[in-house]
């Protein structure tokens, strides 16, 4: 794969790659962000899909804005996941601090055969780019991470299939998101009420009670809720709550607090969850956390 063209316009980000392989249709790294202060940055990657995955806690109060679309005041949380479409100017803004991220610049080409020929990028599309909740695609990207810490037998071709299923899985989740903005999804204070609830402390809410919270049917809640984010409320509540246990393990608390405050009936079972949505169990993500030198005392 060729170079793809990246231009930093201000406020570029430290950045250490740490490992790295060249696929047909992506380049895959593992790097370091640190960032000592709170930083600006803006750039644009022109020839691919800038996929990160953020491997530590992603800071609550990372924002990013679509420069040639939104307004100068209108910055959105970033997800743990992040998907810059080609072509398109993005400020970011962060509080500082080191973290991880494994990075998939994707061929735009390699996504763009999966999409409509009448596909763009509306609004709504661009704002779900900066938050991907999708367990398909978390698990993928994170099989991209273990293969680069950990490479084996024909691992070249074994990431390359990994990165061709992940520009498929990526067309299909922009394409489940409404193609207009002003129909068929959730109103902007509906998605901040179920947002609200979802890092409150305790059990996760059922369907039914974010229903009742929106105002709405079940049913008109799932049909809206993926319209407007390109995935279900079950994918959307396990990155949510994934997000919150990260930050909180990155504090003295201890897993067994964590586990219970979250709702979970023990230790063991919160292992098991977060594992299933990470890959490591919230010991070893702790420890990889003390061992890059990452402390962040900010809680949800």
């Amino acid at each position: 794969m060729h170079r793809p063209e990246i231009h930093y316009i201000g406020g570029m980000k430290r950045l250490v790659v740490r490992k790295e392989v060249d696929l047909p249709s992506a380049r895959v790294q593992i790097a370091q962000f640190n960032n000592p202060a709170p930083t600006e940055s803006t750039f644009r990657a022109d020839d691919v899909f800038w996929i990160d995955i953020c491997l530590t806690p992603r800071r609550p109060k990372d924002r990013g804005r679509y420069v040639d679309h939104w307004n100068p005041h209108r910055f959105v949380p970033l997800g743990s996941i992040i998907a810059f479409p080609p072509g398109e100017t993005l400020c970011l803004r962060t509080v500082g601090g080191r973290r991880s991220s494994l990075i998939c610049q994707l061929r735009a080409a390699a996504v763009r055969k999966w999409l409509d020929p009448d596909f763009h990028f509306t609004d709504r599309r661009l704002e779900v780019c900066l938050d991907i909740a999708n367990t398909t695609i978390r698990g993928l990207l994170l099989r991209l991470a273990r293969e680069l810490h950990s490479p084996g037998v024909a691992s070249t071709e074994l990431a390359e299939s990994i990165t061709l299923q992940l520009s498929i899985e990526l067309a299909r989740h922009l394409a489940e998101v409404s193609g207009s903005d002003e129909t068929g999804g959730l109103a902007p204070w509906r998605l901040r009420i179920i947002e609200k609830r979802l890092v409150e402390p305790g059990p996760p809410p059922s369907l039914r009670e974010l229903a009742v919270l929106c105002k709405l049917s079940a049913r008109q809640l799932t049909r809206a809720f993926r319209k407007s984010r390109g995935c279900s409320i079950a994918d959307y509540m396990t990155q949510t709550r994934t997000e919150v246990a990260k930050r909180r393990l990155a504090t003295h608390e201890s897993i067994k607090e964590i586990a219970a405050s979250m709702g979970f009936s023990s230790q063991s079972t919160f292992t098991y969850a977060f594992r299933r949505n990470t890959g490591v169990t919230p010991n070893q993500f702790r420890t990889r956390l003390l061992r890059g030198g990452e402390r962040m005392m900010e809680r949800t």
